[in-house]
C-alpha cells in the first residue's frame, strides 16, 4: 500500500501580498500623516477656495461664489502690486546679502582657531530668538532719541537724530539689514556643514600644483558646494518672501507704505478691513509665485541630477 503524496502548498498570490504590505504601510503613515492633512492641506485648500468667495467679516454674513471677481479686481488694484514689488525686493535683497555674509562667516568659522565653539555659539544666537523679539530689540537698538546706533554716531561725530524706521529714505534698507541678521544663522549652519563635507584633499592638491587661496575657494570649494547653494538660497527666498512677522512689528508696512510686503497687506485687508475673500485671493496669488520658486528649484535639481 502505498502513502499518500502530502498536499502541495499553493502560494500566496503576488498581488495580494503587495495588497497587504500596503495597507500595512498606510497604517504606519496614518499617524504622521493626520497631522499634516489637517493643519497643512486642508488650511492651504480651504484658502484657495476662499479666494473665489466674496467673504466678510461678521456673524451672520452670507458667503456666496464670485467665481473670478476678486482676482479682476485684484488685477486693478496698484496699491497691491507695489506691496509685491517690495517683496520681492525685500525677498532678494535679503536672501543675496545673507548669503554672501552666511558664506563668509561659516569661510571664518570653518578656520581652525582659538575659540571656535565659543564664536560657533554665538552665531546661532539670532536663530534661538522669536522674530518678534528680534523687531522689538531692533526698534529699541534704532530709537531716534535713545537708541545706541545714534549715540554712537554722536560719539564719533557723525550726523546722529536719524528716525532709521520711521522715514521713507531708510525704512526698506534698515529693515533689509535686520531681515539679513535675522536669518544669517540658518544659512551658515548649512554652509558650514558644507564647507566640512568638502575633501580637504582636494584643496591640498590643488595648492601643491600653486593655486592661491582665491583660486582654490573659486574652483575646488564653491562648485563642491553648489547644490547646497542652490538649496539654501532656494529656501531662503521662499522663507523671506513669506515674511511677516519681523517687518510688522519693525515698521507694520509704513511709513507710507514703503515696507508694506505682500502678507501685511493681505493681513490688513483681511482683519483691518474684513475682506477675508478678497485677502485670500492674495494669498493665492503669493502662493502661485512661491509654487514657481519651487517648481524652478526642483527642475533645477532634477537636470542636475540626470547629467
Amino acid at each position: 500500500m502505498t502513502a499518500a503524496a502530502p498536499p502541495l502548498e499553493l502560494p500566496v498570490p503576488q498581488r495580494r501580498k503587495r495588497s497587504k504590505d500596503g495597507r500595512d504601510a498606510w497604517l504606519l503613515v496614518l499617524p504622521a500623516l493626520l497631522p499634516v492633512m489637517l493643519f497643512s492641506v486642508y488650511p492651504l485648500v480651504y484658502g484657495v477656495l476662499l479666494g473665489f468667495t466674496d467673504a466678510e467679516a461678521g456673524l451672520g454674513v452670507e458667503t456666496n461664489f464670485n467665481g473670478v471677481d476678486n482676482y479682476v479686481e485684484l488685477a486693478g488694484n496698484g496699491l497691491f502690486w507695489d506691496s509685491f514689488t517690495i517683496g520681492l525686493v525685500w525677498a532678494f535683497s535679503v536672501t543675496i546679502l545673507q548669503f554672501l555674509a552666511s558664506l563668509g562667516l561659516a569661510l571664518l568659522l570653518n578656520l581652525d582657531l582659538r575659540l571656535r565653539w565659543l564664536a560657533r555659539t554665538l552665531a546661532l544666537i539670532p536663530w534661538a530668538m522669536p522674530p518678534v523679539i528680534i523687531a522689538i530689540m531692533w526698534q529699541l537698538m534704532l530709537n531716534r532719541n535713545y537708541g545706541p546706533v545714534n549715540r554712537s554716531l554722536d560719539a564719533i561725530g557723525l550726523p546722529n537724530g536719524v528716525n532709521w524706521l520711521g522715514e521713507a529714505s531708510t525704512a526698506l534698507p534698515v529693515v533689509i539689514l535686520v531681515g539679513v541678521w535675522a536669518g544669517m544663522p540658518q544659512t551658515t549652519i548649512t554652509l558650514l556643514a558644507g564647507l566640512q563635507s568638502v575633501p580637504a584633499e582636494l584643496g591640498e592638491a590643488a595648492a601643491i600644483d600653486g593655486a592661491s587661496t582665491w583660486r582654490r575657494f573659486w574652483h575646488v570649494t564653491l562648485p563642491s558646494l553648489r547644490p547646497i547653494v542652490i538649496a539654501i538660497t532656494t529656501l531662503d527666498l521662499i522663507w523671506n518672501f513669506n515674511s511677516f512677522a519681523l517687518v510688522f512689528v519693525l515698521t507694520a508696512g509704513g511709513p507710507g507704505g514703503t515696507t508694506m510686503l505682500p502678507s501685511l497687506f493681505a493681513y490688513n485687508e483681511a482683519f483691518r478691513y474684513g475682506n477675508f475673500g478678497y485677502a485670500a485671493a492674495m494669498g493665492n496669488v503669493m502662493v502661485i509665485v512661491i509654487g514657481a520658486f519651487l517648481f524652478l528649484y526642483l527642475r533645477g535639481q532634477m537636470r542636475r541630477r540626470l547629467q
